[in-house]
């Protein structure tokens, strides 16, 4: 008996070792990429002074640094968070400026990557963006935004894999953020961002 409880012992040890040895060889889950966003906003507010008016808000472009964390469910599924720290944007009108806010836009996407064993890997991802508007200077003080914002996010991209780890990456979304403009109170318009984000930048896989 303890002659086959050894031999029933040390073959479930060799079973374990190749079980945790084929998981170790297999490519992790986790990625990290590190990009540079140029952010172009839509420009698309409604109007101040109703219909007709030809005044309108308008939202500086500007490059940002962005943090993005993907976990892959399977070789071909993944969720991607998307992160960076409260970006300063300028308001406008008619050329003046009037004023600054600043917003912090999380995003998580859901994304099917196409070719994930190739060189070039392509893929598209949908989702949702939270941003919390923060630091409104409108008018002098007179002006307000709303203090958040959900949207719906879209994404497509492309991966170039430089080795087992490294991969260069091209990434373009289109992201839903806006709020209502408020002066002495009163709703004077909606200001639609709807930035378009294209990045470039480089990831690592662990």
């Amino acid at each position: 008996m303890k002659k086959s409880a050894l031999l029933v012992t040390l073959a479930g040890a060799l079973t374990l070792g190749f079980v945790v040895g084929d998981a170790m060889a297999q490519e992790s889950p986790w990625q990290v990429r590190v990009r540079a966003d140029y952010l172009k906003p839509a420009d698309k507010s409604d109007p101040i002074g109703g219909v007709g008016a030809s005044d309108r808000l308008h939202v500086n472009d500007k490059t940002i640094p962005e943090v993005d964390i993907s976990y892959f469910f399977t070789p071909n599924w993944a969720a991607e968070l998307v992160l960076t720290y409260p970006q300063k944007q300028d308001v406008s009108l008619d050329g003046i400026k009037i004023g600054t806010f600043k917003h912090l836009p999380p995003t998580l996407t859901m994304q099917y990557h196409f070719l994930p064993q190739a060189q070039f890997s392509p893929y598209l991802g949908a989702g949702l963006n939270y941003t919390r508007i923060s630091s409104v200077d409108l008018l002098n003080g007179a002006g307000g935004l709303d203090s958040s914002s959900w949207g719906l996010a879209l994404q497509a991209g492309l991966d170039y894999k430089l080795d087992k780890n490294w991969s260069l990456n091209l990434d373009l979304k289109k992201m839903q953020i806006r709020s209502d403009v408020y002066a002495g109170g009163e709703k004077i318009s909606r200001v639609k961002i709807d930035p378009w984000l294209i990045g470039m930048g480089v990831g690592y896989r662990f």
